[in-house]
């Protein structure tokens, strides 16, 4: 059988392309049969279908037809019995789509299944009885139930045929709905006397190839007379139901009349219909003839019935006519939501009009009750675009930001117009992933943060905090040290920044009286790629510490010489004698200073200013009076602890510098002595504990020298023979020089290769002397290798000296 392929295409509004492509197969093909090659009508490529994951959607939980994506081809997946499918129905199709992902597209496929003749026709009844009078007239009619064959078309019931046909003849009566009424006609008056019983088969032919057939026994019994039929009072009556009326709702009432009196014109009410699925929705009382519902009516099922009912009385005459039922639909069934394709997670970066959900929606009813409008209930960033035969898009409608909502929970709500509207939702779960759009951002636009002096290196100062609005490693920040410098030094080389946590540290330890403040620049980037990042300014104030003692200025202290300060004996009380000039290095209070007097010669004689440093006198200067004043001033700062310095004051009282000097010849002996005699005490003790652990120290190594240099010279085989110069007279004639000689032997850690080198020979020394001098004379020499391996052992280095007696 030639299969069919028709293709139409067509551009949706919002971008995805959406074709539709029919074939035409007959039914009970075996599995894996080809339908169509789906590719190649579609234009598509094998390869498109492979990476859009092509699949096939339906409605219907059963699939008669499978995708091959490898080879682009519909194939049968189920046996197709269109009887089953379809019914009655014509023409049979199967309806379903090709979804494609990436991007998003769809294609409709309708697939007809066409008839084969594999259906006999059958007769609801093996046999048929009935009772007539003899008295039939000549063309009275007898009802007799048709065949039905599931097959459709040519290959449906097609003829009838009678035999034998000696008494009776077929009349067929073609119905508009295509289905035939099938009439016994007497041609040849009965003789009960002749033939009380006549037996006929009737046949049913279809038109298929090859031709299949059906029969049916018909067994007549001839009566005595019986000459008056029912009839009914119209031949077609026309009735309207309301769909899901509840059973026992009469839908119509028909009415026969007959002639006869007594059980001759008693009328009994049936259904002749073959089709089963009106018997099962409606019955007829034999005795009144209403129809009533027995069972749930369905206007999407069928929207209309037809009912053939047959009259007959006791004497086997009847009569038929037809009941036409039409079912008005009401608003039952909800609008259904079918999902066809749909994105779980979408880049917050997405173009809008990006298609997320691909929905289909059908509702059962028609007319307004079948029109349905869908809407998304929350006021959310999308948009549901529709196209033609209730098919939904779900897209981007504004742009998307994961940092205001990192997931919809979107609700599709589709109503349909019917009174009361019926609707279905369903609820879409839509996750935003992360696109790194923004920036690390620090919770200050600068930052100060204090250290004092002093510190250890490594000492956390402060710590520097950026978020990042973003997810996951675009979130991810680190911090990083900006070059630059401070006072022409590399800023790593004052602090450092930890990556991960943002912590400064101090590389150096700081000192408030060389930097008192600097700042710089730090870096806080995210993982993203490509990464982004922003700065901040942090500023690093150094806090002073009391680390410096005050300096004194005046009066200077020296050494060698001493200073004094002249009061004459005529002093008045508050006479300004000098003053004790001080400063301070250190910051704040712990540069404010303070002076007192710690030790005098006479305390009742002066006094110390205690901010301003000045040495007055507090009474009057007398002859008693010592020459010679020494005062000690101490200078205290304010810091905790606090640092103090002290200087000594001299002051003669005395009206003349020549009794000044004779006073103080002596005076700067005496004193180191007199104060400082524990000092010496103590430093004689080590002094000459030193050299005692010095001497045994010396001894020993002398020893282990020795026995070293016996040692390499036994092993290095090579003799030593000391050199003696000639004896030199000097010219004061004191006689013979005595000899001195010193040997220094050297000698490396690995075994006998080395070098070895010697002091040239007596002949090689330059002596120089100076006749007039009673001193050193001194050798000047030169060394020279008496060896030319580079190997040799040892080294020896020869020093000579002189010493003139």
């Amino acid at each position: 059988m030639a299969r069919q392929v028709l293709l139409f295409l067509s551009v949706l509004s919002f971008g995805s392309v959406r074709g539709q492509v029919s074939y035409s197969i007959p039914e009970e093909m075996p599995k894996g049969s080809l339908v169509g090659n789906i590719a190649q009508d579609l234009g598509l490529q094998i390869k498109r279908l492979i990476t859009g994951k092509a699949r096939i959607y339906t409605r219907d939980s059963d699939e008669y037809v499978e995708l091959n994506r490898d080879r682009g081809v519909l194939l049968v997946k189920e046996r197709i019995d269109r009887e089953t499918l379809c019914r009655q129905t014509t023409p049979c199709a199967l309806h379903f789509q090709v979804i494609l992902e990436n991007p998003m597209e769809f294609y409709s496929v309708t697939v007809q299944i066409t008839d084969i003749n594999d259906n006999s026709p059958i007769f609801k009844k093996a046999e048929m009885n009935f009772k007539i009078s003899e008295s039939m007239m000549i063309g009275a009619k007898l009802v007799l139930e048709r065949a039905v064959d599931p097959d459709v078309g040519i290959n449906g019931v097609h003829g009838y045929e009678l035999k034998p046909t000696d008494n009776f003849v077929l009349k067929l009566h073609n119905n508009a709905d295509g289905n035939k009424n099938i009439e016994m006609v007497l041609q040849k008056p009965l003789d009960r006397e002749k033939q009380e019983q006549i037996s006929l088969v009737l046949t049913a032919v279809d038109g298929g190839e090859p031709q299949m057939s059906g029969t049916m026994q018909i067994i007549i019994t001839v009566l005595d007379a019986n000459d008056n039929a029912p009839v009914f009072t119209q031949p077609t009556y026309k009735a309207t139901v309301t769909e899901n009326s509840p059973k026992g709702t009469v839908v119509a009432s028909v009415t026969a009349s007959d002639a006869d009196q007594g059980s001759n014109g008693k009328i009994t009410y049936s259904i002749t219909n073959a089709i089963d699925d009106d018997k099962k929705l409606f019955e007829v009382n034999k005795e009144t003839g209403e129809v009533t519902l027995i069972g749930d009516i369905d206007f999407e099922t069928s929207r209309n019935h037809q009912i053939h009912l047959l009259a007959s009385d006791d004497g086997g005459l009847t009569d038929s006519c037809k009941l036409l039922i039409d079912v008005q639909d009401i608003n039952d069934n909800n609008p259904e939501i079918n999902i066809m394709s749909k994105t779980n997670v979408i880049s917050e970066d997405a173009k809008v009009n990006t298609v997320v959900t691909m929905i289909n929606i059908e509702d059962k009813d028609t007319g307004e009750n079948g029109r349905v409008q869908c809407s998304l209930r929350e006021s959310v960033p999308f948009a549901l675009k529709t196209s033609t035969n209730n098919f939904f898009s779900l897209v981007t409608d504004s742009d998307l930001d994961r940092e205001g909502a990192s997931e919809y929970n979107i609700t599709v709500t589709c109503s349909d117009e019917g009174l009361p509207s019926l609707s279905s939702s369903v609820t879409l779960t839509l996750q935003i992933s992360d696109v790194n759009d923004n920036p690390p951002v620090f919770e200050r636009s600068s930052y100060e943060a204090y250290i004092v002096e002093n510190n250890t290196p490594g000492l956390s100062i402060f710590t520097v905090k950026a978020t990042d609005a973003d997810w996951n490693q675009n979130a991810r920040v680190s911090y990083i040290l900006e070059d630059s410098s401070v006072n022409g030094v590399p800023v790593s080389s004052y602090v450092s920044v930890s990556a991960d946590s943002g912590v400064i540290h101090a590389v150096r330890s700081f000192d408030y009286e060389q930097i008192k403040d600097f700042k710089f620049c730090i870096k806080a980037q995210d993982g993203g790629s490509p990464p982004l990042s922003s700065n901040v300014t942090v500023k690093i104030m150094i806090q002073d510490q009391n680390d410096n003692a005050p300096q004194v200025l005046y009066p200077v202290q020296t050494g060698g010489s001493l200073v004094a300060e002249m009061v004459p004996r005529s002093a008045d009380v508050g006479y300004l004698v000098t003053k004790v000039v001080a400063v301070d290095v250190d910051s704040g209070q712990n540069a404010w200073l303070s002076y007192k007097l710690q030790k005098a010669t006479d305390r009742a004689l002066f006094e110390v200013g205690l901010q301003n440093g000045e040495v007055r006198t507090i009474r009057q200067v007398t002859d008693k009076d010592a020459v010679k004043q020494r005062l000690t001033v101490i200078v205290e700062d304010n810091g905790q602890p606090s640092r103090s310095a002290t200087v000594i004051v001299n002051v003669a009282v005395a009206d003349s510098f020549p009794e000044v000097l004779s006073e103080f010849t002596d005076f700067t002996h005496d004193k180191e002595y007199n104060e400082n005699l524990t000092f010496y005490l103590v430093l004689a003790l080590a002094v000459v504990s030193f050299l005692f652990i010095t001497c045994v120290v010396v001894i020993i190594s002398v020893k282990i020298y020795r026995w070293r240099q016996s040692r390499i010279l036994y092993h290095s085989n090579l003799p030593v023979i000391p050199y003696y110069p000639p004896r030199y007279s000097d010219t004061l004639g004191t006689g013979t020089l005595p000899h001195v000689y010193n040997y220094e032997v050297c000698r490396t850690t690995d075994s006998r290769k080395s070098d070895c080198k010697f002091g040239r020979a007596g002949s090689q020394n330059v002596l120089i002397m100076d006749p007039s001098s009673t001193g050193t004379m001194q050798r000047i020499q030169s060394e020279k290798s008496i060896l030319d391996e580079p190997d040799s052992p040892l080294e020896v280095r020869n020093k000579l000296s002189f010493s003139h007696l």
